[in-house]
């Protein structure tokens, strides 16, 4: 019986990718683990090839083109076997006894449908991603307004980031970060795969909103912890990945919450991604390349 299937998307990060897989087959565990390394026609060449010599129990799966984040990850899990299913990203490193930790975890707490870990960037602070709420028009215009620094302990004003929960303490959240993503196949099989009409963000919260709908718990469990390798901030983006950003913004707005708010709220809520959009795009053209 396999325990846990690691899903690991590749898209031109072979080095980190490599990297990656590194950590889970250092890591020490107790259970059936299988690795799943779905490749999204990646332009460079050699992962395959490496993959197969240093690890030659991954699974490879190659695409022939970049199918997006959530439509790669499904057919990863199409092939998994595991009572559990592990969404990892490419850009981290995980520790030795993550995966006892969060199997050994969600064995024992039954009614939990997914379970993140402590994340941790680069720089040594937390990944705010990997704890947090729904984005719901009231939560976001809070955070949109920066009330969420102003006031760091307030709990109405830190809805989304949830910032006023402490870090290194176990909490039920509303969503998790794709980055690090245990779902029990349970749950999975109940509310069914990642939703692919989201590109490369807002897959994760959109899985989260529909097994908390389900009666799941989601729990954030701080008790071990990953590295998150995130570009630096100062880096140009392509457009690509800014209009992605934000039209998933708009997908889980219209999925979820459209029909549950007046059309005057709708049209703000539509307005601030737009001029989101706008701002995000004038300063991305301002950067300086590193």
């Amino acid at each position: 019986m396999i325990d846990l299937s690691i899903i690991l998307v590749n898209y031109n990060t072979k080095a980190l990718t490599l990297q990656a897989i590194g950590s889970v087959f250092k890591s020490k565990t107790n259970y059936n683990i299988e690795t799943i390394v779905v490749d999204n026609g990646s332009t460079e060449v050699g992962l395959f090839e490496e993959t197969s010599s240093l690890y030659p129990q991954v699974i490879y799966i190659q695409n022939e083109g970049n199918l997006g984040f959530s439509k790669a990850n499904n057919i990863g899990i199409r092939r998994s076997k595991g009572r559990y299913i592990l969404l990892l990203n490419s850009d981290t490193v995980v520790q030795e006894n993550t995966f006892n930790i969060v199997i050994e975890y969600m064995d024992r707490n039954t009614s939990t449908g997914a379970c993140g870990c402590k994340v941790v960037l680069q720089n040594g602070s937390l990944d705010k991603a990997c704890k947090r709420g729904f984005p719901t028009p009231e939560a976001s215009a809070y955070f949109m307004l920066g009330l969420h620094k102003l006031f760091p302990r307030v709990p109405k004003f830190n809805q989304y980031q949830l910032g006023h929960l402490k870090p290194d303490e176990e909490h039920e959240v509303d969503s998790l970060v794709g980055a690090f993503m245990v779902v029990r196949r349970e749950a999975m099989e109940q509310v069914g795969l990642l939703d692919e009409n989201f590109f490369m963000y807002g897959e994760d919260i959109d899985w989260c909103y529909r097994i908390k709908g389900a009666g799941w718990k989601i729990k954030y469990y701080p008790k071990t912890s990953i590295l998150h390798l995130k570009g630096a901030s100062s880096k140009k983006k392509p457009i690509k990945i800014i209009y992605e950003f934000h039209r998933a913004m708009w997908l889980f707005y219209n999925k979820h919450y459209r029909n549950k708010y007046p059309l005057y709220v709708t049209g703000l809520v539509y307005i601030g991604i737009s001029l989101k959009l706008a701002f995000s795009i004038i300063v991305n053209k301002m950067k300086v390349k590193s």
